[in-house]
């Protein structure tokens, strides 16, 4: 390069020092420039990846974590203005020297954004007065969190979860989460549109960020697929929930999964499935309340982690057969996480759900002396008391075999679970998360060395918005795409405890955890919501987020297997040869069975006594009230003619 302190032409020519050739509006980095594509020699040592601006100096990077660095943010009394911009007062945000990072690269730029919409990335941009700015001083940028799993404001038998739409995405807010997707849980008897338009009223009024909606299928019957039809056609919905679990309530028989699943496929959505197979689970809670079992422990005592793993096994199978796209919910075992990771070997479409709770704590505590505290963890699937299946499935989700993470966020405080103190098939389930997810993860994945930076965005953010077709509006830091953004301090270390959540329940299934890595600033929607520790999160200022049917990143693959699958007979000629007649014996319906009746408690049947003679004077035999078969012609009697035409 040329002398100390003299600059290239290429980088006079980017800068705000080059009146005479002012940058293109809105091009950030990729605008083009002249002299670009000139011959150049260019010190890519002292220009490399968050080592400094064009001076060579190089960014301190803190060693104290125990006193974690401020961020500094200021209101620009500049004049300087964007090239035909209208200057009407509007939101506009400008964050200096950040370590941009995607699921697919990292690099240092600066971000412009305005309306909360990304405007220009780069260095050296020109943006108007008035504008705040945030010095990021070398700190990750990473795109605001999915929470792909939620269940805020979730009605239960009359009573309501702790968290409802307000309390629950601050909370998310709080955590580096942007946006969520709740699930609709429609009453047996209530449709579906009805439930949805409910959920829409709950949310509208007191979600503080941006969320979208599942829609669970509790019973099947025609107009259910009406308005799944209409759901997908005109609410934006593309991802339907099924339960294997919850007997006589919720759960759908293997045929019924059947159908649904073919219908989800045509819609081009996505089917969910919360695995558990409810017959047995509702056997073995009669059977351990029978032995005098009734407080937590009963609980996961109820739902081995076989049950889990067979369920999860069942739903792929049938996932497979009706070429459907499946997304598993709540994995919480390490059998289930097998199942799905042997799946996807075989080219199943499969996607698996780990939650916070099952990523960093376990099922011992369902054996804590203290009722409330055990009560806390009860969710389903449970926690697995194998202490090492959190590290297992960080594990799995770091290499791959799972891709995305929800928190089921769905906390019932002390009082409302204790309706099943005497009996914990009562309990109401659910556990918190949703705050503390992207710290989790980060501690239990990137800290340990198991992930890296862009593998935490993709589980955290963008695997999500692509699955549920959100991407790139979501899940990237790129020009166009909606400006929530978390400033990530991977030093900052924080001790998880219910007196400092911003959700509404006593007890945190996390309590005492020390987890490292943190967000310094949220920004939703174009707006800073955390600063400092300082949450400033607007009751109702959430938008709903339509999704499109048949997202690339899912059906590209099912598309190319429908074309493989397409089934061919084989070309024969007719057979004209003899027919045996069999006769059809009607089969004898019995009850279903359930906790109430069961096969094993019906009452015998009386059996005819086959020392009985049938034979009566009267002439009168026991069968006379079966009708007799009427004879029937052979058609090639033995040793005659049989013929198979066109067998050649």
């Amino acid at each position: 390069m040329s002398t100390t302190g003299e600059v290239p032409a290429f980088f006079k020519s980017m800068g705000s020092d080059s009146p005479s050739r002012p940058r293109q509006k809105f091009c950030g980095m990729f605008c083009p420039v002249e002299g670009s594509s000139d011959s150049k020699t260019l010190d890519f040592d002292a220009l490399s990846a968050c080592r400094g601006k064009s001076d060579g100096r190089v960014i301190d990077r803190q060693t104290d974590i125990s006193q974690p660095r401020k961020v500094e943010i200021r209101e620009s009394t500049g004049k300087e203005a964007l090239q035909n911009l209208d200057n009407k007062r509007s939101d506009r945000l400008l964050i200096k020297g950040g370590k941009i990072v995607n699921d697919d690269q990292s690099f240092c730029a600066d971000i412009y954004m305005e309306d909360g919409v990304i405007k220009q990335i780069g260095e050296n941009l020109i943006v108007p007065g008035g504008v705040k700015t945030i010095d990021a001083g070398g700190r990750m940028l990473v795109p605001g969190g999915i929470d792909v799993h939620t269940r805020f404001q979730m009605p239960d038998r009359g009573m309501v979860s702790a968290d409802d739409f307000y309390q629950g995405t601050k909370a998310a807010l709080g955590g580096g989460t942007t946006m969520i997707i709740d699930h609709v849980v429609p009453e047996p008897g209530v449709s579906l549109i009805s439930a949805f338009e409910q959920w829409r009223e709950w949310a509208d009024s007191k979600s503080c960020c941006d969320y979208s909606l599942h829609v669970d299928i509790t019973e099947w019957h025609k107009g259910i697929q009406e308005d799944m039809e209409a759901l997908v056609k005109d609410h934006g919905v593309n991802s339907f929930l099924v339960y294997l679990a919850y007997k006589d309530v919720f759960q759908l028989t293997d045929a019924q999964v059947y159908e649904v699943f073919s219908v989800i496929r045509d819609l081009g959505a996505i089917a969910q499935v919360h695995a558990e197979n409810g017959d047995i689970v509702a056997e073995e809670q009669q059977r351990i309340l029978e032995q005098g079992i009734t407080g937590p422990e009963g609980h996961v005592l109820s739902r081995p982690e076989e049950v889990e793993a067979e369920a999860v096994n069942r739903s792929v199978t049938v996932a497979n057969q009706t070429n459907c796209p499946l997304y598993v919910t709540k994995v919480m075992s390490k059998s289930a996480a097998d199942v799905i990771a042997q799946a996807r070997k075989k080219g199943t479409v499969v996607y698996g759900e780990p939650i916070t709770a099952s990523l960093g704590t376990d099922g011992s505590h369902y054996w804590s002396k203290n009722w409330a505290k055990a009560a806390a963890y009860v969710t389903s699937p449970p926690l697995s008391p194998d202490p090492t299946t959190p590290d297992y499935l960080n594990s799995l989700l770091s290499c791959g075999d799972l891709q995305v993470t929800g928190s089921a966020h769905c906390p019932f405080n002390t009082a409302q679970r204790a309706v099943g103190k005497d009996d914990f098939s009562l309990i109401p389930e659910g556990v918190n998360g949703a705050e503390e997810r992207m710290s989790i993860i980060w501690d239990k994945c990137v800290v340990t060395g198991k992930m890296d930076e862009n593998q935490f965005v993709a589980v955290t953010s963008t695997n999500a918005a692509k699955i549920f077709n959100l991407y790139p509006r979501k899940g990237r830091i790129a020009v166009g795409s909606d400006a929530d953004l978390v400033l990530w301090d991977p030093d900052v270390t924080k001790i998880i405890s219910a007196k400092t959540h911003h959700s509404t329940v006593e007890y945190n299934i996390f309590e005492g955890t020390e987890v490292r890595g943190g967000p310094l600033v949220v920004i939703s929607q174009g707006k800073i919501v955390l600063e400092e520790g300082n949450l400033h999160a607007t009751e109702g200022s959430g938008r709903f987020v339509a999704r499109k049917p048949f997202p690339d990143y899912v059906y590209k693959r099912i598309k190319a297997r429908s074309r493989l699958a397409e089934l061919r007979g084989v070309p024969r000629g007719l057979y004209d040869g003899p027919v045996c007649e069999v006769s059809v014996t009607p089969k004898t319906m019995t009850p279903s069975s359930s906790a109430k009746t069961s096969p094993a408690k019906q009452p015998n049947q009386p059996v005819r006594n086959l020392h009985q003679s049938g034979f009566s004077l009267s002439g009168a035999q026991t069968d006379d009230n079966i009708p007799r078969r009427n004879t029937q012609r052979i058609v090639a009697p033995p040793g005659g003619r049989a013929n198979i035409t066109s067998l050649g």
